[in-house]
């Protein structure tokens, strides 16, 4: 089949009729066609927001609100379509498409279809000096969002949904290698009765269609979700032309288990915390530090729970690691394997790719756990995106936080321990923007998510989303 654009609300093919494949990772063969979109496919994205921009940016908040919510419900009810594409697409396990991927994508339309009828602006009174200051929260106009592979619906729909309920035109790239939820989310919006032109959908490679988007003069806020090194480009194009920058970029992310914590939590935890979506996700807890007088145990306890995951074809219920994403990812990850051997780690499971009887071209590998004796190994501080983890032991509070911030990157930080002083202290001196304490992906969409240092600029979620997606206008008014 084909995937095509979706333009001013219609499905159409790339202007140059040039295609990119589409493989199953489960399997390795190709069983679709993508765009291979240009900049005249998405200057006809453009012109196409920009017209539809005038009237969507002046429609009240209860009508966007009942669209994105209809989208929201419309994603509810097609909940297994959806997931079954996304598993098949992606490789992920069908449990996990079903249970988090959709069901999220759809809050994400209902969450902040509810909360742009709550979001106000500021009124101050200059008392003494008759005057009165209020200030206007306008959408930008159109604006591009670029989502990456690794939850793609999920965090398609994260960036899309404050976009249009802030009253801005959107130009949306999802990434080549998972396409297919983006393509049918069309269908969704024109049966919701988004209007022409608000939502559109250009499908191609980040250094062509991508590109385009971000170069592009008139679009004047670019959203992206993705690696460090793509990240840096984009400010790099974009910075100059003045445009608003969120990035959501790389993550190595430390978790720090101490005596004290509730062990059985924690060990259940952080097994999910290293492998869930095959490691893939930004969030993973890919750096292990656990206090020396339960290092032994753990290292046992874990490497045993972890033998116990089952690798296998997604649509498999009993599956807990599905395929990778590609096969070039695939070869990375093993190749960042191989350099931690060759600097001394210790293989402690895993390791080697998994052959599936019948699918024997699929993108399979073992869940794969390394103890290392340096936080200086390139396998700690480069990020690897699959199911991979290191294990270390640190003796005092001060060496495991000097571990946890020895890193160019600071998105998110697992601490486990039941003292509440340590609580406090490593929450504030963390260098992460997220701090989970004996919990892990505990999300509340109302929250400021995003990173410190190299894991981006901005943060995303709540009505930190709506402030990105508009402009404020102070009006001050002499009376």
């Amino acid at each position: 089949m084909n995937i095509q654009n979706y333009i001013n609300g219609e499905f159409v093919n790339p202007v140059s009729n040039n295609w990119l494949d589409n493989y199953n990772p489960s399997n390795g063969e190709v069983y679709s066609q993508i765009p291979n979109s240009s900049s005249e496919d998405v200057a006809n994205a453009y012109k196409s927001a920009a017209e539809a921009f005038p009237k969507w940016s002046n429609s009240t908040l209860e009508e966007r609100s009942r669209i994105l919510i209809k989208i929201s419900e419309l994603l509810e009810s097609n909940l297994e379509r959806f997931a079954m594409a996304e598993s098949k697409d992606n490789g992920k396990p069908l449990s996990l498409a079903r249970e988090i991927d959709i069901p999220r994508a759809a809050s994400n339309f209902r969450f902040f279809g509810n909360a742009i009828t709550q979001f106000a602006s500021e009124s101050h009174e200059s008392v003494g000096l008759n005057a009165v200051n209020f200030t206007l929260r306008q959408p930008i106009g159109v604006v591009g969002c670029i989502s990456p592979w690794n939850l793609p619906l999920y965090l398609f729909t994260w960036k899309i949904a404050p976009a249009i309920a802030a009253g801005n035109c959107v130009v949306a790239k999802p990434s080549e290698v998972t396409p297919m939820t983006a393509y049918l989310l069309g269908e969704i919006c024109t049966e919701a009765g988004l209007p022409k032109g608000v939502l559109n959908i250009v499908h191609g490679l980040g250094t062509t269609t991508g590109q385009a988007i971000v170069e592009h003069p008139n679009i004047k806020a670019i959203s992206f979700t993705g690696g460090t090194e793509t990240g840096a480009h984009i400010a790099r194009v974009a910075a100059p032309m003045f445009k608003k920058l969120s990035l959501e970029l790389g993550g190595k992310n430390p978790n720090i288990i101490f005596a004290d914590c509730d062990y059985e939590n924690m060990l259940a935890t952080t097994v999910r915390s290293s492998f869930a979506n095959q490691g893939q996700i930004c969030l993973c807890g890919s750096r292990i530090f656990v206090e020396e007088a339960i290092f032994e145990k753990f290292k046992k306890d874990f490497v045993q729970k972890v033998k116990q995951l089952k690798v296998g074809h997604p649509s498999d219920k009993n599956t807990n690691i599905g395929a990778l994403v590609s096969k070039s990812h695939l070869e990375k990850v093993e190749n960042y394997v191989k350099i931690a051997e060759d600097e001394g780690g210790k293989i402690l499971c895993g390791g080697l790719e998994v052959t599936i009887e019948g699918f024997e071209n699929g993108y399979y590998m073992q869940p794969t756990i390394i103890e290392i004796e340096t936080n200086q190994c390139r396998i700690n501080q480069e990020e690897v995106f699959g199911p991979v983890v290191t294990i270390m032991s640190f003796k005092t509070d001060e060496e495991a936080l000097q571990l946890a911030n020895d890193v160019k990157y600071g998105l998110s930080a697992t601490l486990w321990t039941n003292n509440l002083n340590r609580t406090m202290q490593f929450s504030k001196q963390l260098q992460t923007g997220i701090v989970w304490v004996n919990t892990w992906m505990l999300r509340d969409l109302r929250t400021p998510f995003g990173g410190a240092k190299e894991s981006g600029v901005g943060r995303e979620g709540g009505f930190e989303a709506l402030r990105f997606f508009t402009e404020p206008k102070n009006v001050c008014i002499k009376y």
